[in-house]
């Protein structure tokens, strides 16, 4: 079971399943590292031995914890919810804030399945605003935690910067990237959903690093939006190779939202191996 822990705006399930040819064969790297982690699609499809895991979204870190060092208090947490679950019950939870870490993953990853399509968005306040869905959560099964929770363990789980995360690689480790996409159009305007979490700054911030990354030896992957600012910012790094892919998008609040559009497939020191070309 190689899905995500969590639905994930971005989520990489559709890379997992026909961009296979994109990932190694066989993970013999010396670690993976992912610095915008989500919903962990890639890292479980992979299933490393080591594994540096980081997001700046401290309830998802938390979430990831509290799945891997206690599974089972989680699934019970989880179980209670579902067996609840109508709109009422959902609108509480919703407004609900929890300090223990097992009830924040719990009622993290109820909101997860029980919200409409999926989505995960706040308020400026930070508050989890999006309403209810039509899922039906009788059937639902929580066990699916216990094959995350083992491919988690012994893993390290970090809430900080993307940046902090990127300079801790070193030789012969395997980054994969997939960030916020956030890029300039003609007139220099920022176009993308994430604008205000992902600059363009970040975006060059992310490139420079990524660069320094590669001369320690690092191999890297990363999906970014196919645009001509972000060609142009990593089309001087050595060794690094690009892809065009187009891909259907079903994580929107609106029908009009869910379409095909093009995204880039950047590769930094891994070449042909992977079928790269």
């Amino acid at each position: 079971m190689n899905k995500a822990l969590l639905k994930w705006p971005g989520g990489k399930n559709w890379f997992i399943q026909h961009l296979q040819n994109i990932l190694p064969k066989n993970f013999n790297y010396k670690r993976y590292v992912d610095p915008f982690v989500g919903g962990g699609s890639v890292f479980f499809a992979l299933n490393p031995t080591n594994a540096l895991l980081s997001d700046i979204n401290q309830e998802l870190i938390t979430t990831y914890e509290a799945v891997r060092d206690n599974c089972n208090q989680v699934k019970q947490a989880l179980q209670n919810h579902t067996k609840q679950h109508n709109k009422e019950y959902y609108y509480n939870i919703r407004k609900k804030r929890c300090k223990v870490a097992t009830s924040i993953a719990a009622r993290m990853l109820y909101l997860n399945h029980a919200c409409f399509n999926g989505i995960y968005r706040v308020n400026k306040a930070g508050k989890f605003n999006v309403p209810i869905g039509n899922n039906n959560l009788e059937f639902f099964d929580v066990n699916y935690l216990d094959e995350k929770s083992n491919r988690l363990q012994n893993k390290e789980v970090l809430c900080q910067n993307y940046l902090e995360t990127i300079n801790a690689t070193g030789p012969g480790d395997f980054l994969f990237c997939d960030p916020p996409y956030a890029v300039r159009d003609n007139e220099n305007r920022f176009v993308g959903y994430t604008r205000n979490l992902f600059s363009w700054n970040d975006q060059v911030q992310l490139s420079n690093s990524l660069q320094e990354a590669a001369q320690r030896g690092v191999y890297i992957l990363e999906t970014n939006v196919n645009h001509p600012s972000i060609i142009e910012l990593y089309q001087h790094i050595p060794n690094v190779h690009f892809q065009e892919i187009s891909r259907y998008t079903s994580i929107s609040g609106t029908r009009t939202a869910r379409t095909q559009y093009s995204e880039l497939i950047i590769t930094i020191n891994i070449g042909d191996q992977n079928g790269i070309n």
